[in-house]
């Protein structure tokens, strides 16, 4: 069965203005996404198409300053937008969210020349983007990266290997972290590299369990020179601008994950009401119908705790740990509500004839990337009973 179009969540919004704006992702998400979402992540295909589209119509800068082609929208806005993106498929909501990630550290931190001269393409001008901080050896333990950045004049030639990158490959610029000091958290600065830098390559893309139309790829940096015009904040502010980009995507895979359990709940619901046994549709029976109930107040907690958290952020206050929270709490959500979608639709759901078994395999990978949920975990026990004694 093709997918169909979500079912429209009856959103709070704070304006006219972002009711207005929903309208519209979500006519671009039921008349150009959704309709291909399947098709296209069972042959690996990457919309890039679509992320022009979406630059066209403003929705690739919507947290960032309008004087550089952003739409000031905040994150509270921003997040539902992910979430509609997200409900019609996961590679494209999570893809917006990575380009956010991406252009963070220079929207942030950037100085008001860099702002000026990369930051309108970034934003508004079809660029797509993607943010280096793993690598093969550093995932969970990010601070211990190994790839290089050494001065040579008035450049930096970088040299390593980034693993695990969005969009790796067919990026037109990368975020990258890189060591220039000490060992460490203080030893690492942030660097803005074109995409099509000499010495920039990618590896063939992952063969992942889900999101397959998403490249995710290692990319290698062979002796790779970019300006000190492109190192983005201090020498050794790298980690910091990291970690603070991190808190903000943590809540865009949160949104993104209840946009896919939304997803999974609206197709059980319709098959439930359409699949008849014993004489009558099987949204008759109890078992059935708790279920169904059990599903969507965990869609509903899960949007209430991404929104509570977006609301700190806009109001200048600490989220990380309502972030952490949040990216926690939503993304294993939407891995019980797929699983649960599955079974609701039985030995169908098994299959790749109905979407739920591929929202399934999509919930999976929201728990491991930006932070496992054992990190997250980690991250909230700080905060309520300090570091850990060694």
């Amino acid at each position: 069965m093709p997918d169909r179009a979500p079912q429209p969540v009856d959103r709070q919004l704070p304006t006219d203005e972002a009711r207005d704006l929903i309208s519209l992702v979500r006519d671009i998400a039921q008349r150009e996404i959704a309709p291909r979402a399947a098709a296209e992540e069972e042959a690996g295909r990457f919309p890039r198409e679509i992320f022009t589209l979406l630059s066209e119509a403003g929705l690739l800068g919507l947290p960032y300053d309008p004087e550089y082609g952003g739409g000031e929208q905040p994150y509270e806005v921003y997040l539902q937008v992910l979430e509609e993106l997200a409900t019609a498929r996961l590679t494209v909501g999570l893809g917006v969210s990575v380009h956010t990630l991406a252009s963070h550290a220079l929207a942030t931190f950037g100085t008001k020349q860099q702002q000026v001269e990369h930051l309108p393409a970034m934003l508004g001008g079809g660029l797509l983007g993607a943010y280096c901080l793993s690598e093969p050896a550093s995932g969970s333990d990010a601070a211990s990266l190994r790839t290089k950045a050494v001065r040579d004049g008035d450049d930096w030639v970088i040299s390593g290997t980034k693993a695990w990158i969005t969009h790796g490959g067919v990026a037109d610029f990368y975020t990258v972290m890189a060591r220039t000091g000490e060992d460490g958290p203080r030893g690492i600065t942030a660097f803005l590299v074109p995409g099509d830098a000499e010495g920039l390559s990618a590896a063939a893309p992952e063969k992942k369990m889900g999101m397959k139309g998403s490249p995710t790829a290692q990319v290698h940096f062979d002796g790779v020179r970019v300006g000190d015009d492109r190192r983005v904040g201090e020498e050794g502010q790298g980690f910091a601008i990291a970690l603070s980009a991190l808190d903000s995507g943590r809540l865009g895979i949160a949104a993104c994950a209840i946009g896919v359990a939304q997803a999974a709940l609206d197709a059980a619901v319709e098959y439930a009401l359409g699949r008849r046994q014993f004489g009558r549709p099987i949204a008759d029976f109890q078992g059935l119908r708790f279920m169904l109930a059990d599903m969507a107040t965990q869609i509903e907690a899960g949007r209430a705790l991404y929104l509570a958290a977006a609301r700190l952020k806009d109001a200048g206050r600490p989220f990380a740990k309502q972030a952490a929270m949040a990216k926690l709490h939503c993304t294993d959500t939407a891995m019980k509500v797929t699983t649960d979608a599955v079974q609701v639709l039985g030995g169908y759901g098994y299959t790749a004839d109905f979407p739920v078994e591929r929202h399934m395999r999509e919930a999976k990978v929201l728990q491991i990337v930006e932070g496992t949920n054992q990190i997250q975990r980690m991250v909230i026990a700080r905060h309520l009973a300090g570091p850990e004694t060694r």
